[in-house]
């Protein structure tokens, strides 16, 4: 048996034959065309096929996942049609006399690079979007037909890497499970893998080869592992593993419905982390108590230019909706130079993380930041909503939000736009702000902790960069003091003290968090019933003094 190491994308367990797919590759060549305008025409009709080859995978992805994710082909729809993308294309052909598929394949290399280059993973993975259009598009010019991925017998696909479009149609090929050598697990591919619930493995350092077809595999989502030709006592173990899992999550489902309370009798709120809309579908299913922190950057960063406020409205309003009367915090824009798109008009920084990111971006361009709010103060009509200001660092910060915030409402109410109220809440990310977080308290609704900044910026250490892999420690002693001193800050004013960072998910936390008198915790909608099970089980009077105290005094 040989075993590999990925990362999950969907945790199941699948158990079936091997199905090797090999993408028929264009060998793509440069010469000089003889009839440039006939050159073009010819890259016109091929850009038109591709056009409706993703509209007919739009409609089946509909079917599959749901419209939210569907959508995942209308972005390619509109990186085919962007304007630099085209006009690069045309010009190597109209002016460079060169072939159409040379000019498509430069293009998409560079645009390939540019998207590899960025700092932000959901910006890296959007170099995947890339290359499934470049190859479409090169495809069609060599009279390629698409690929299609099917089998007999239900089957596990292992792959050098799927595109989206060739993920969408695995379902109806009686695909169970698939691994690829390449990929990331924030790409669409993954995206589309999750809302079809097929358990998969990317990033697996497997050699793909053509013997590997009909054997055996084990795919382990759990774990980030494909197995290859295991034994009989193997897949046993792997099937009761499974049966295991199925079992724990049939009794997290008795969580269902049940209050957060401790066993000493304490409320905790546990709210989901959102992405994206299909996430708000999650929560719900995962009976969260509302979502505690809708990351709203997906509407920017799948476009050539800002939305407008009515393209917001529509999705807060939406948002606010499915929720029925559940909060939701919707975070301001927090984009940055090492999350954005040339629209956004930001030079390059030497260092972006602590250049004009966040709140200090939107301070700068009042217009985005209050198309932002009339949309956030519109949806609150339709349901509860609240705000959640990032990078927050000076008091001078809030008072300038609040300026904003005062006129955006003053300028709503004179139109005779119906509003909701929106409760005001400051996302706790950097030391400048833990240690003023008494005065952010006071004008606040409440105060968020986002412990995955909090824990880069006081340790000075990028969390991203593996050399400080050994230096990095997000949950030191440093770090839980901060957190208690906003927590205390917080309730001196007696406003909600929240944790919406990857530490509210670690369950081996969970005990100090809710012993620090932490009000909310917010987590990807998946861990909401475990954290559930975990806080049901906490009484804080078997925690010894001694050991909390050390923590934070």
């Amino acid at each position: 048996m040989t075993d590999y190491n990925g990362k999950s994308v969907f945790k199941g367990i699948a158990i079936g034959k091997i199905t090797v797919y090999k993408r028929t590759s264009v060998s793509v060549k440069s010469y000089t065309v003889s009839d440039r305008y006939e050159e073009l025409e010819r890259f016109y009709c091929a850009k038109e096929t591709a056009a409706s080859q993703l509209d007919e995978l739009y409609t089946l992805a509909i079917n599959e996942v749901g419209g939210e994710d569907a959508a995942i082909f209308m972005i390619h729809m509109m990186m085919m049609e962007d304007f630099s993308f085209l006009s690069s294309i045309e010009h190597l052909i109209s002016d460079g006399g060169f072939n159409a598929e040379y000019a498509v394949s430069v293009t998409g290399q560079s645009f390939f690079d540019m998207f590899q280059s960025m700092d932000d993973p959901y910006m890296q993975a959007r170099s995947a979007d890339v290359k499934d259009i470049t190859t479409r598009l090169l495809d069609i010019l060599g009279g390629i037909k698409e690929q299609k991925i099917s089998s007999d017998e239900p089957a596990i696909v292992i792959a050098d890497e799927l595109s989206p479009s060739e993920t969408v149609r695995l379902a109806s090929g009686n695909i169970i499970a698939f691994a690829t050598a390449g990929g990331s697990a924030s790409s669409h591919t993954a995206i589309l893998a999750r809302s079809m619930k097929m358990p998969s493995v990317v990033g697996a350092p497997i050699e793909i080869t053509p013997d590997l077809n009909g054997k055996t595999a084990v795919i382990d989502g759990y774990d980030g592992k494909i197995y290859i030709d295991p034994d009989e006592r193997f897949i046993a173990l792997m099937l009761r593993k499974q049966a295991d899992e199925e079992r724990k999550f049939a009794l997290l489902l008795e969580f269902r419905g049940k209050e957060n309370i401790t066993a000493d009798g304490r409320k905790i709120d546990i709210f989901a982390n959102a992405g994206r809309m299909a996430d708000i579908d999650d929560a719900l299913e995962n009976d969260a108590g509302g979502i505690g922190l809708f990351r709203s950057e997906f509407i920017y960063l799948s476009r050539d230019n800002f939305p407008t406020e009515n393209d917001l409205f529509e999705v807060y309003k939406a948002a606010a909706e499915k929720m029925r009367g559940k909060e939701v915090v919707i975070r301001a824009l927090d984009v940055g130079a090492d999350r954005r798109m040339e629209y956004y008009g930001l030079p390059n920084e030497r260092n972006p993380a602590l250049g004009c990111r966040g709140i200090r971006y939107l301070l700068n361009r009042p217009d985005i930041f209050k198309a932002q709010l009339r949309a956030i103060y519109r949806a609150a009509a339709f349901g509860q909503v609240s705000v959640l200001y990032p990078m927050v660092s000076t008091v001078v910060d809030a008072g300038r939000i609040r300026k904003i915030n005062d006129e955006t409402v003053g300028e709503l109410k004179a139109e005779g736009i119906p509003i909701g109220d929106v409760r005001q809440g400051i996302l706790i990310e950097t030391p400048s702000a833990v240690i003023i977080s008494d005065l952010l308290a006071r004008d606040a609704d409440f105060l968020s902790i986002g412990t995955n900044d909090l824990a880069q910026y006081t340790m000075v250490m990028d969390r991203e960069n593996s050399l400080m892999n050994d230096f990095f420690d997000p949950i030191n002693i440093s770090l839980f003091r901060m957190i208690k001193m906003v927590i205390d800050n917080a309730h001196r004013y007696k406003k909600r003290a929240a944790v919406c960072g990857e530490m509210a998910a670690d369950l081996s936390l969970t005990k100090i968090l809710v012993a620090m008198g932490i009000d909310q915790l917010s987590v990807v909608p998946s861990e909401i019933l475990p954290l559930r099970k975990e806080v049901c089980g906490i009484n804080i009077g078997e925690i010894g003094d001694e050991t909390l105290q050390q923590l934070w005094t």
